[in-house]
This record gives structure tokens, sequence and C-alpha cells, in this order.
């Protein structure tokens, strides 16, 4: 029997729930699991990245400037890094001072869930965890923005 099929499912397309994960938080003081689901209410900016991605490190600091304000309207910024290590991880987050919810995907199943190819690949998930865009690539900061107030809960 072939896998091929567990495969094509595994993409995530607009308008498609949003497949729930939990993954272990970066760079905390507790081992703090995030659950995708346990976000329910909230617009989540959803972003794969790789700390050995060019595309990644530009659009790093965009969204840390948007993430206090968006906070406050209600969006939850999880930033999904597949590196291998929580060590580069960590010594990342601290160069770029980096305050929203950082998870490591270490063994690459929430990728293989979504179907990530590109580094970065972003998903605006809206507050009932309906996938509304899915960006593959870098976002510019007025993207970003526009992007962000499409999730932003009523």
């Amino acid at each position: 029997m072939s896998n091929l099929t567990a495969k094509e499912d595994a993409n995530v397309a607009i308008g498609d729930h949003a497949k729930d994960f939990q993954l272990k938080q970066v760079v905390t003081t507790n081992d703090n699991i995030i659950k995708l689901s346990d976000l329910r209410g909230k617009g989540v900016m959803l972003n794969f990245w790789a700390t050995y991605c060019g595309p990644c490190k530009k659009e790093m600091p965009y969204m840390e400037k948007l993430y206090p304000e968006y906070k406050e309207k209600g969006i939850e910024i999880l930033a999904v890094s597949v590196d291998a290590t929580e060590l580069v991880i960590t010594n990342f987050v601290e160069e770029y001072d980096l305050t929203f919810p950082i998870l490591h995907d270490k063994n690459s199943q929430v990728l293989d869930a979504y179907g990530i190819r590109p580094l970065p690949t972003t998903y605006f998930i809206d507050e009932n965890g309906i996938v509304v865009e899915r960006v593959l690539g870098e976002l510019s900061l007025e993207k970003l923005e526009g992007y962000l107030k499409q999730i932003e809960p009523n």
C-alpha cells in the first residue's frame, strides 16, 4: 500500500481548519507546551522558519515590531522553528530580542503535517481555526500588517 495519499493530505489550504498540534516553547522559564487549539477565539499567525533561512531573518523584526499591538487586539504569533537544536534557536531569539512564542518542531512533525516546502511559510488563521491566508516566502512589514488585520477577532 502506498503512503502517497497521506503526503498529499498533509497540505493545509486556505479555507481548511488548521491542523492542531502541540509543541514546546523555547526560551521560557518553564517547559511551556503550546497547543494550537487552545488559542481558539484568537487570530493566529503561524510562521514556519529556521535560523539558517535568510528571508526568515529579514521578517522576524517585522513580526516583533507588530506583536505588542496585535497581541492586544487578540492575535497570537507562533513561530515554529525546524532547527536541529534548541541552543541555536535560543541564541537567535536573544540576538533578535524576540518576545512572541517560539516553538521547536525538532522532529518536523508539524512541518510535515502542514506540507511545508519553502521557508518561511506563514499561515494566518482566524478565531475559528480556519486558514484565511497562506504565504510562501518572506513577508514585508506592510503585507504582514495587512494579513494580521484580516484575522483580528470580532
